[in-house]
């Protein structure tokens, strides 16, 4: 194992062989290998669902791991091309041309190095959790349904009401048989079966082999036994050097008002979603916590290459950051080899990619998308936070699906805020140190007025400033409101407090914000 840390490290940066000097190779060196196998398909995909060439997504994958991956605020957090950008950036690119996407990515990157040096990487942590995952869902059905035309070798529409309202036609044409529509839909089933039962049943002594590499490997096999003609991915021969910088008229075209409020929109969405992947990461170890201003600046610098290089936006990814927690990843080194992995196969074996089916990829990509819809979270937020919350998910959901996704995040601000204002009428959060219980060696915090997603950053730095260890109290004494999106905050915090050894306690109130709250620090 040194022998192979020494031959590892010499073409890793002098930052991530520090971390393997620690003796974290054991763990670092698989988990790296898990994450490449999961980013593999899903940067090509994610680019065939963006309308972009799928090099165009393993350029992003690579960026995120090697660039991001060393100067990140969430170490164990893995970025790369993600499907909550892809429909925003098939429409751009059916609209204004694919060359012009890297001008405004590198303009996104610079707003989003603008927000870190601004300091308001907080203010993304405040975005109500139901708009979010609204946003999220609605993306989902995006997904779905365009990747349901791919299934069968069509193109996808421009939109969601177009792709839905084209179904009957795309089944009219699978079922009169024109091109090879059955070959492909097998593949794409055969993809999902086995993408799906290889996670449900897999052995334990193979649980790191992950199911989207799976599903791609059967469509593939499939296709080729059976000798389908069906589409395939199609790269060039070599990928690298097909690599162009925009030219200066490009350039002069980001002076157009459209192609600013696009990018001032990838910025915001991008980091919104990269924040709250990582708050999502930082509950799944016990390891360093996020810097959100520093994550926000790595996600900034990692646009601003991708768009110099022709690559999607950038986002910090979730499904590839769970992989790499849950394959035991210590340090960020897992999560540069990563990225190593992909260059790698982009230099020695790129023909290897056009033996996979664009159906296969659809497979995955449909799968994807169902669980970013999820429907379980919906019943979640009415379960714990009522009717109104849950209706503001799916208010956002059908905004972006009918009309589109900066509408529907516009939508569930404005009715997250229209929610908070009957609370705001009890007056402003007041957060007090209890002078008299930290005499008595416990640190107490005194609740008052209504917490609301506006005051999240106030009531956040609060609570991180809180000792670790023992036991901290949450006095509830006078609080008249607390939202959904606190509590989610607050059951965050503890839970990793609780982790650190320190018992958080709510004292001091009665009636449903002393409630809500006890329930929310019980469930940490």
């Amino acid at each position: 194992m040194q022998a192979l840390s020494r031959s590892v490290s010499r073409f890793l940066p002098a930052g991530a062989r520090a971390n393997l000097a620690r003796g974290n190779l054991a763990s670092d060196l698989p988990a790296s290998v898990v994450v490449f196998l999961v980013a593999l398909p899903l940067c090509m995909g994610i680019a065939i669902a963006s309308g972009v060439p799928p090099e165009r997504g393993l350029i992003t994958g690579i960026v995120g791991g090697i660039v991001v991956g060393l100067i990140a605020g969430s170490p164990l957090q893995v970025s790369g091309p993600a499907a909550g950008l892809a429909v925003i950036v098939f429409e751009f690119v059916r609209q204004h041309g694919l060359d012009v996407l890297g001008p405004v990515l590198v303009l996104a990157g610079a707003f989003q190095l603008l927000f870190g040096a601004l300091r308001v990487g907080g203010w993304f942590r405040a975005i109500s959790p139901a708009v979010v995952h609204g946003m999220l869902a609605g993306i989902g059905v995006l997904i779905v349904l365009a990747q349901i035309h791919v299934l069968t070798d069509a193109m996808p529409q421009a939109s969601g009401l177009d792709n839905l309202v084209a179904i009957p036609a795309a089944f009219f044409n699978f079922v009169s048989g024109e091109g090879n529509r059955f070959g492909a839909v097998a593949v794409g089933l055969a993809t999902i079966v086995a993408m799906i039962g290889w996670e449900r049943l897999r052995p334990a002594s193979l649980r790191v082999l992950p199911g989207a590499l799976v599903g791609v490997l059967a469509g593939t096999l499939v296709a080729t036994l059976g000798a389908m003609d069906v589409k395939r991915v199609e790269v060039p021969d070599a990928i690298l050097a097909s690599i162009a910088l925009p030219t200066a008229e490009l350039w002069g075209r980001l002076a157009e008002p459209t192609l600013i409020v696009m990018a001032l929109t990838i910025a915001v969405i991008a980091s919104a979603e990269s924040l709250l992947s990582a708050a999502a990461v930082d509950r799944m170890h016990d390891g360093p916590r996020t810097q959100y201003n520093r994550e926000l600046g790595a996600q900034g610098v990692g646009n601003v290459i991708c768009g110099f290089l022709g690559g999607l936006p950038m986002t910090g990814v979730i499904v590839r950051s769970s992989a790499n927690v849950q394959s035991g990843a210590k340090t960020r080194a897992s999560t540069v080899l990563h990225g190593t992995w992909i260059l790698a196969f982009l230099l020695l074996l790129p023909f290897v990619l056009k033996l996979v089916p664009t159906a296969a990829l659809a497979g995955i990509l449909v799968v994807t998308g169902w669980r970013l819809a999820s429907p379980a979270h919906a019943l979640h937020l009415h379960e714990r936070y009522g009717l109104v919350t849950a209706g503001i998910w799916l208010a956002t959901l059908l905004t972006v699906v009918l009309v589109d996704l900066l509408s529907g995040v516009l939508t569930g601000l404005a009715l997250s805020l229209v929610q908070a204002i009957p609370a705001l009428r009890k007056g402003p959060l007041k957060i007090e140190h209890a002078a008299a219980a930290e005499r008595a060696g416990v640190p107490e915090l005194r609740l008052s007025g209504a917490a609301t997603f506006l005051q999240l950053p106030r009531l956040t730095e609060a609570l991180e400033k809180t000792p670790v260890g023992g036991e901290v109290r949450l006095s509830t004494h006078r609080l008249a409101h607390i939202d959904h999106t606190c509590l989610e905050m607050i059951e965050d915090w503890a839970n990793r407090r609780a982790a650190d050894g320190t018992r958080v306690a709510v004292v001091g109130g009665s009636g449903t914000p002393h409630r809500k709250l006890a329930e929310a620090v019980a469930a940490a």
